[in-house]
């Protein structure tokens, strides 16, 4: 089946998709890059596309740009979602396009969504069909490119990092959605409709219609919108980006002695359901990164929250991740240990491997063996003895 085959009549299809914008003009979102002069607005105006990958989190339009940017071109256009297809149903589309090319000189466009799925070798498939010009691929991810796609193919595309939906997007996105349904809502139901969002289009008109079939007719209230939701959404992806994105906020309001900005952060990461063992790991490394000798305790108490953890398990266990990451945000900081042994091994990278003093040698020396002399105050092999990798003043 093609990705964008209509299965269903309009009558029946998803709000989202009936919404689905038909035209340039309708896009909403994405301002940076369809302004005059942005890149979307070039490309949607040029004869001619490149290879490109499009890469942003759900529901901000990737689908819909990719098949807007198609129409602006005379090529083939085919579909495939990584999910499902494999290397055979690339050979097919791979055979039509050098038939189109050789007997109607007509390029296809082949329209890629979560490439992120395909493995090394199928996206390795791809290369040749894109260097020769056969194929012009349009990928869409949720994954930074920079880790889910391989360098070959990333060298042969365009690379477009998409933004989230604004809250300003939404609400003309709502509004969007209220006329389709013919419906209203009371101010502070569209206020939890967009921050449940969290700037995703098809969550946010789906949570609009989910909250239009629980109010039957009558006019939606805050109260439709939580039922119809059970709970706010939670935006986490383990080994995502937005995994990392968190964890870096949370140490980086660690390191800032910003408390509350890194409770904030570690209860996102809980919410999300997150692996606590992850958590404490880096709460142990911060320790001995951030922290150091400033506050030696700080080490004893990331790892005995580290320990605490694995013992009691959740949801008891966020009480624990909370003293310590209180304890170690509050604390003062140094990375004098941490530039230290940066300092050392370097020397040793670019091949200061001095001899050890011969005093320091674990055997014994021959009688009447005169050993090298050293400068006062300092262990350290000659070379290097003027050294200084830790600076207790940090």
């Amino acid at each position: 089946m093609q990705l964008f085959e209509a299965a269903l009549s309009t009558e029946h299809q998803p709000l989202a998709e009936r919404l689905r914008p038909q035209n340039v003009n309708q896009l909403i979102g994405q301002k940076h890059l369809l302004k005059e002069g942005g890149l979307l607005q070039r490309l949607f105006n040029a004869q001619s596309l490149p290879s490109m990958i499009l890469w942003g989190p759900p529901g901000i339009g990737k689908t819909t740009i990719a098949r807007l940017l198609t129409t602006q071109t005379r090529s083939a256009f085919e579909a495939l979602s990584a999910v499902q297809a494999g290397v055979a149903d690339l050979k097919k589309i791979i055979q039509k396009a050098q038939e189109r090319l050789s007997f109607h000189h007509q390029k296809t466009v082949l329209f890629l969504d979560e490439i992120h799925r395909f493995n090394k070798a199928q996206q390795d498939y791809l290369l040749p069909h894109i260097e020769s010009g056969r194929l012009i691929l349009l990928g869409a991810t949720t994954e930074n490119p920079g880790f889910a796609v391989i360098p070959a193919l990333r060298s042969r595309c365009m690379s477009i990092a998409l933004s989230p939906l604004t809250k300003a997007d939404l609400h003309q996105v709502l509004r969007r959605g209220l006329e389709s349904l013919n419906q209203e809502a009371d101010e502070d139901a569209t206020e939890r409709l967009i921050r449940w969002s969290q700037g995703d289009a098809r969550r946010c008109l789906n949570l609009l219609e989910w909250s239009h079939q629980v109010a039957s007719g009558e006019r939606i209230t805050n109260s439709c919108v939580a039922i119809a939701a059970d709970r706010s959404a939670v935006l986490g992806d383990r080994g995502g980006d937005h995994h990392y994105d968190t964890i870096s906020a949370l140490i980086k309001s660690m390191r800032a002695s910003d408390t509350n900005a890194a409770l904030h952060y570690l209860a996102r990461m809980l919410e999300a359901g997150e692996d606590i063992t992850f958590i404490a790991r880096r709460l142990v490394i911060f320790a001995s990164e951030d922290i150091g000798n400033a506050a030696p305790m700080a080490l004893v108490v990331s790892q005995s929250a580290a320990d605490a953890v694995r013992f009691v398990g959740l949801p008891e266990a966020a009480l624990t991740l909370s003293q310590a990451v209180t304890f170690l945000a509050d604390a003062p900081k140094s990375r004098a240990c941490t530039n230290a042994i940066v300092a050392a091994r370097e020397d040793l990278q670019e091949g200061a491997w001095p001899a050890i003093p011969e005093r320091l040698l674990n055997r014994k020396r021959p009688p009447n063996v005169t050993t090298e002399q050293q400068e006062p105050g300092t262990l350290l092999p000659k070379a290097l003895a003027d050294r200084c990798y830790y600076d207790k003043r940090d």
